[in-house]
């Protein structure tokens, strides 16, 4: 079957060790979108081989990131699939006959070396001057193997259960190619790829054996993973050639890192919370006491997130940013996704969140208001504070901060920030503020409009400063500097509470009693 004609079918094979890092959900974003947009299967499988370094409730959180960002996968533990199982561990008798395979062709062998001869091995290398010492076609002619230890010893040993690992036998003087979809053709001579265990002495494959078998086996057509694998995919090229199967090999397709803000290095686990944002989706609770932030818990929602993570080394090759997941499925092409690393930018993260809150309805953000707060239902009308959010929406980076931008039109007992009056309070103005509170009380009509001209009116006839006064009026109604449309404010809050409003609040700051 020809790559052309082949079932798409991608897998996201993240390790339980761990919380998921966002590079990790870039990597499960980018193979959700191509399987949705070719029509094909995204798979989840998780790569438990390694059982040292398993962690309690990584494996859950890996589930549960998948369902809060929205792209739970169509086979996987828990979603049930027809090549299951989907965790490594379940899959170990599987690998075996694999392995015997390799043994039996010639292509791997045993390793007997002890801990100590490893390590006496490296310090002999770097002693003449190899800085990276590994085990490969010329070191193992000399260690403990199956290839230089006669049949009989061999036998003995693993009768013994003396303990052994399994490693590939790289051929010399081989040039092993692969096209990868981001990065072009790659050619590696196999002189500079040692010989990598690919079964462990509890009888556990490696990650790379396991990961070629079971991409085989579960007609995997395109591996699409972080840069970090590139330097094993010649292995992974070879053992499918080894086990016979140089027709199935995937297309690859590896990502680019995630930098940091300053892009000095790839964005780690750790640099979150140094930092001042989260590196994780949700929030990840360790065994030792430790709390790291996520996305989530600091209000970003799903969509937004997603958004933001696939301008992470991916572009539509148009202006537009901001996308829906639907229209990531329809726009991505893996061919628009860069070599070059990416810088995270948080914020440009809450800007992404902030242009999704802006395409919600007036009555979505209502229902999470009321859910905040339903107590607000009890002393305004739906129709008020549906009219609160369409003033305010447009200042909202996070759902959350309807309350505190709404804080003036839902309470008189808001707070009035000190920093602002002592900033922008002239006392001197002050008489001015309590006669133009005067003047648009007596207006015929209590409008936007009308109340933007009797102000406008007043200050050009007294010829006072719009800098001076408006920040002026706009503490003595709201308690900041900043907010939505003052006039609109004015009018939406009404006639009344606008004429008491003014005359104690301003008579608080006059008399240094404000409530901030």
């Amino acid at each position: 079957m020809s790559k052309q004609s082949q079932n798409i079918r991608v897998r996201f094979a993240p390790s339980p060790t761990g919380p998921l890092h966002i590079g990790g959900v870039r990597t499960a974003l980018y193979n959700f979108l191509y399987a949705r947009k070719n029509g094909g299967s995204f798979i989840l499988r998780i790569e438990d081989t390694d059982q040292k370094r398993f962690v309690e409730g990584a494996e859950k959180y890996i589930r549960d990131t998948l369902k809060w960002c929205g792209i739970e996968p169509d086979e996987g533990p828990g979603f049930g699939g027809a090549h299951g199982p989907y965790k490594q561990s379940d899959r170990k008798d599987i690998y075996r006959s694999y392995i015997e395979k390799l043994l039996d062709s010639g292509h791997a062998y045993y390793a007997f070396d002890t801990a100590e001869e490893l390590d006496e091995m490296r310090s002999q290398m770097k002693s003449q001057g190899i800085k990276s010492p590994t085990y490969n076609s010329i070191t193992r002619s000399y260690m403990k193997n199956s290839l230089t230890l006669p049949k009989d010893d061999v036998n003995r040993l693993i009768q013994n259960n003396f303990p052994y690992t399994v490693r590939i036998k790289m051929p010399r003087n081989l040039e092993i190619k692969f096209e990868d979809q981001i990065r072009g053709w790659v050619s590696v001579d196999s002189n500079n790829v040692d010989d990598k265990v690919i079964a462990k002495s509890d009888g556990m494959p490696t990650y790379h054996l396991a990961n070629v078998v079971d991409d085989y086996l579960m007609s995997i057509s395109h591996v699409i993973r972080g840069e970090e694998w590139l330097p094993s995919a010649p292995l992974h090229v070879y053992l499918y050639e080894c086990l016979g199967w140089k027709q199935s090999i995937p297309q690859f397709a590896h990502l680019p890192l995630i930098l940091k803000p300053d892009g000095n290095g790839k964005l780690s686990k750790r640099d979150g919370d140094k930092l001042g944002f989260p590196v994780f989706p949700l929030d990840w609770h360790t065994n030792q006491g430790e709390k790291f932030s996520g996305f989530r818990e600091r209000g970003f929602l799903p969509e937004p997130f997603l958004n933001m993570l696939a301008f992470l080394g991916w572009n539509p090759g148009t202006d537009k940013e901001v996308f829906s997941l639907t229209e990531l499925v329809s726009d991505f092409k893996l061919s628009r996704v860069g070599k070059s690393g990416a810088k995270f930018d948080f914020k440009k993260t809450i800007w992404f969140n902030q242009q999704h809150i802006r395409k919600k309805t007036d009555l979505e953000l209502f229902d999470f208001l009321i859910k905040q707060d339903d107590n607000l239902l009890n002393t305004h009308s739906k129709d008020y504070i549906l009219s609160v959010i369409r003033l305010i929406k447009d200042r909202l980076n996070f759902e959350s901060d309807m309350i505190k931008e709404g804080e003036c039109f839902f309470s008189e007992n808001f707070k009035i920030d000190s920093a602002a009056v002592q900033k922008k309070w002239n006392k001197e103005i002050t008489p001015h503020i309590l006669l133009i509170q005067k003047e648009i009380v007596n207006l015929s009509s209590f409008n936007e409009d009308d109340i933007r001209t009797g102000f406008t009116n007043y200050i050009e006839e007294n010829k006072l400063s719009f800098g001076k006064v408006m920040p002026m009026l706009r503490i003595a109604i709201t308690g900041k500097m900043a907010g939505p449309s003052l006039f609109e404010t004015i009018e939406l809050i009404g006639k009344e509470k606008f004429e008491s409003r003014i005359i104690r609040i301003v008579n608080e700051i006059e008399n240094g009693k404000n409530n901030s």
